[in-house]
């Protein structure tokens, strides 16, 4: 079987290429091509020396997810579903704003998190992309969109947002961002990559020491009771254990804060105790709260909270000292909203059954 050169990192790359009797140096030109230029070829590599290049068509491949549609949203948005083989497909998201392009990326074929309020845990989960799938929807984005009148790539932010949670395929994510920092790929800062977590803790602490960026935490509750409801995850990292990694986490990041994302959920966590709740529960940590309306999605059994009480516990949190904002829902005509990504999954937890008799949660 070929491989995939997209995997490979430039320290990874350069000592396959030792392996295979090439000097060192010919790894970095030979990466630059791939994610500077967009190369999809070796042919395309022309400051290669024809040996080389057929020797890497023997042997390795430049393979990329693979475009199954596409679609446009009225604000500009667009979402592109890949196939990632053996039917699977994940869903990758851009949103374009002034002054800057986030582009919104998965880390697994659905997600094995059982989140009730999130579209794509409906669908279960399959398996881990590689770092080659992950970072290749940057690419594949990037050829996609082309470049500005000045020349510039339209993508300046990227976020592990997408698909699955990042922390649970902890390598290929780790050597996917490492390619996306690289000066000789992507050249994104740190701080323009974001990851967003569950909060699995015990790899938070991973990431502070392998490779710090930018950090949201997909809190959604303000005490244990409500969030080992809607985020079965904490079960095993409850809040107390998961705000501490987030004060470790600080020593390291490129931020000096963590953002806090907060799904309001009608009527099971968006009451006036639940916002004073969070200030207690964040005192001590810099962070930022980012509310964001509930984004429907078929039979999910959650309704929005109205916008008069978003706006109500935003001022509570903004009384309390926190930065506090409201998600512009961006792409919700098209299901590129956040929490509505579903691609399509050959489930391998039979986790669709259990959602038919499912009824959700509420506060009385």
């Amino acid at each position: 079987m070929k491989i995939n050169l997209l995997n490979f990192t430039l320290p990874k790359l350069e000592k396959f290429f030792e392996e295979i009797g090439e000097k060192k140096f010919r790894a970095k030109q030979v990466f630059r091509w791939l994610h500077v230029y967009g190369a999809e070829n070796f042919s395309d590599m022309t400051d290669i020396a024809k040996t080389l290049r057929a020797k890497l068509e023997d042997i390795a491949t430049i393979d990329v997810p693979h475009l199954v549609s596409e679609q446009i949203s009225s604000d500009g948005t667009r979402k592109w579903a890949l196939e990632v083989g053996n039917g699977n497909k994940i869903e990758t998201v851009f949103i374009p704003e002034d002054g800057r392009g986030t582009l919104c990326i998965s880390s697994q074929v659905g997600c094995a998190l059982e989140c009730q309020f999130c579209s794509t845990a409906r669908q279960g989960f399959n398996r881990n992309l590689d770092a080659g799938e992950i970072v290749g929807q940057l690419w594949w984005a990037n050829k996609r969109l082309g470049k500005d009148p000045k020349g510039e790539k339209l993508i300046t932010n990227v976020v592990m947002m997408g698909m699955g949670e990042p922390l649970a395929n902890y390598e290929n994510v780790i050597d996917a961002m490492r390619i996306m920092l690289d000066d000789n790929a992507y050249n994104l800062s740190k701080r323009k990559l974001t990851l967003s977590t569950s909060g699995v803790v015990t790899r938070l602490d991973w990431l502070g020491d392998d490779c710090p960026v930018a950090l949201a935490v997909s809190l959604h509750a303000s005490n244990d009771e409500v969030r080992d409801r809607i985020i079965p995850l904490n079960k095993k990292y409850p809040l107390n254990e998961l705000i501490a990694a987030c004060k470790r986490y600080l020593a390291k990041s490129p931020k000096n804060y963590v953002t806090f994302e907060y799904v309001m959920l009608k009527d099971v966590n968006d009451h006036v105790e639940h916002a004073h709740e969070l200030i207690k529960l964040a005192r001590g940590l810099e962070c930022k709260f980012n509310l964001i309306p509930f984004n429907p999605f078929p039979n999910s059994g959650f309704e929005s909270s109205s916008w008069s009480q978003i706006l109500r516990f935003q001022k509570i949190l903004q009384n309390g000292g926190y930065i506090t904002t409201v998600r512009k829902t961006r792409g919700d005509d098209i299901d590129a909203a956040c929490g509505q990504l579903v691609g399509k999954v050959h489930d391998k937890t039979k986790r669709q059954e259990k959602w038919k008799n499912y009824i959700p949660v509420k506060e009385v």
